[in-house]
Formats: C-alpha cells, sequence, structure tokens
C-alpha cells in the first residue's frame, strides 16, 4: 500500500521519467546508454515507491506500553531538559529514520492531544545534537488523562525535519482523542522523532536498536 503523502511526488516522478525516456529514446546514439538511462529510470521509480510505503499493522494495544512512533534506529538516550512543555528533566529516546525506512508516523499512547506546536527551524542532519532544538520540527503531547501541564504520565514526542526532509505533516489537533498506533503524521526523506519520558521510566529499548512503529515497545509505564 502506498501511502496518501506520496502520492504527490510519485505523479511528478512519473512525469519526470517519461520526459526522461522520451528524451533519450529520441536522442539516439548509443544503445547501451540509452539503457543505463532506462536502468536509471527504474531504480528511480522503485526507489520513490519504496519509500512512501505503508504496510499494514496489527498494532498491541496496551495502556501500560509506549509504542515506538517510528521505524528506525534508537540513536540517543541521556537524560536532558525539556524547556518547551514540562520545563523539567526528561529522559530523551531519539530514533533515527533514514530514507529506507517506512516514514509513517504514530501515537505512541491513547489518550488526548494535550499540546501541539509546529516550529520552523533550520535542516540540520537529523543525528546533529541541535537538531531537537534547532530543526522545523513538531511538538506534540500526549496525556491519557486530563490534559493539564504537568501530569506524570504525558509523553512528549518530536517530529523534526533532517537535511532532506522538507515537509512534517501532523494530522492531529490540540484536544482530540487518539489511540495508540494509529497514524498521527509522515515525514519525507530521512528525519527523526524524539520522546521525552518521565525520569525514572522503564526504558525496554537501548542504542543502537532497530525498532518499528506501533510494534515495538520503548517504556513502560
Amino acid at each position: 500500500m502506498i501511502h496518501k503523502e506520496g502520492i504527490p511526488t510519485i505523479l511528478l516522478s512519473l512525469l519526470f521519467i517519461a520526459i526522461l525516456n522520451a528524451a533519450i529514446h529520441f536522442a539516439g546514439g548509443n544503445e547501451i546508454i540509452k539503457w543505463i538511462g532506462y536502468g536509471f529510470s527504474g531504480l528511480l521509480m522503485i526507489v520513490v515507491l519504496q519509500f512512501f510505503r505503508n504496510p499494514s499493522r496489527n498494532i498491541p494495544l496496551n495502556i501500560n506500553h509506549i509504542l515506538s512512533p517510528c521505524d528506525g534506529r534508537v540513536v540517543v538516550i541521556e537524560e536532558v531538559m525539556e524547556d518547551e512543555y514540562f520545563k523539567d528533566k526528561r529522559m530523551q529516546v531519539s530514533i533515527f529514520m533514514s530514507p529506507i525506512n517506512v516514514h509513517v508516523n504514530r501515537y505512541p499512547m491513547s489518550g488526548k492531544v494535550a499540546y501541539y506546536k509546529y516550529h520552523p527551524g533550520k535542516y540540520l542532519v537529523a543525528w546533529h545534537p541541535k537538531s531537537s532544538t534547532e530543526n522545523e520540527r513538531t511538538t506534540v503531547v500526549v496525556s491519557p488523562l486530563s490534559p493539564g501541564r504537568g501530569d506524570v504520565n504525558e509523553v512528549l514526542f518530536r517530529q523534526i525535519a533532517g537535511a532532506l526532509a522538507r515537509r512534517i505533516v501532523f494530522y492531529g489537533k490540540e484536544g482530540a482523542s487518539v489511540k495508540q498506533g494509529d497514524q498521527c503524521g509522515f515525514i519525507k526523506f530521512g528525519s527523526r522523532v524524539d520522546i521525552f519520558f518521565p525520569i525514572g521510566t522503564k526504558l525496554s529499548v537501548k542504542l543502537q536498536d532497530v525498532v518499528k512503529g506501533g510494534m515495538s515497545v520503548i517504556a513502560e509505564i
């Protein structure tokens, strides 16, 4: 299945490939060079289609688990100061999404969207330490209870653009009820998601673990 966010890009890619192949065909010249061009066109289409794939998943719902919001690799586990919403120290887990990962983002828990804000910013590489606070990003807080600030069970996650990612999509809004594992957004062409937990939360992952969105347990609460 192809994600809806990929339709415009796929159509533009098809148009580009059609023009390219027509130019190659009518230009004449060496047959080997022609077939190299055709091969490049086919490879480009495969890359675009695999990037926007949207596999069906059976989400293991559990109110005591925080599920991964995306596919990727755990690149950061550290105690940090979260200055935007909680304004105290939190445990941060960062997941890097390479261009070959599924780029669908999912809600890590069920509850209500207590807070949402979009931040324009830079496009540093996604693994840069300052990308969490300086890159284009969204900040989302999900609360299983009332959406009051400081609820110890609230979980904050950020969609962060990378050097290639130039479009972040978030489908929710403040006050909306959400279900664990449901799609909440999409980030194009390589990026990162940060999750912030209360200090002392029992984490279920370690550095360099490979996780799947809506499937892998990141923490227990």
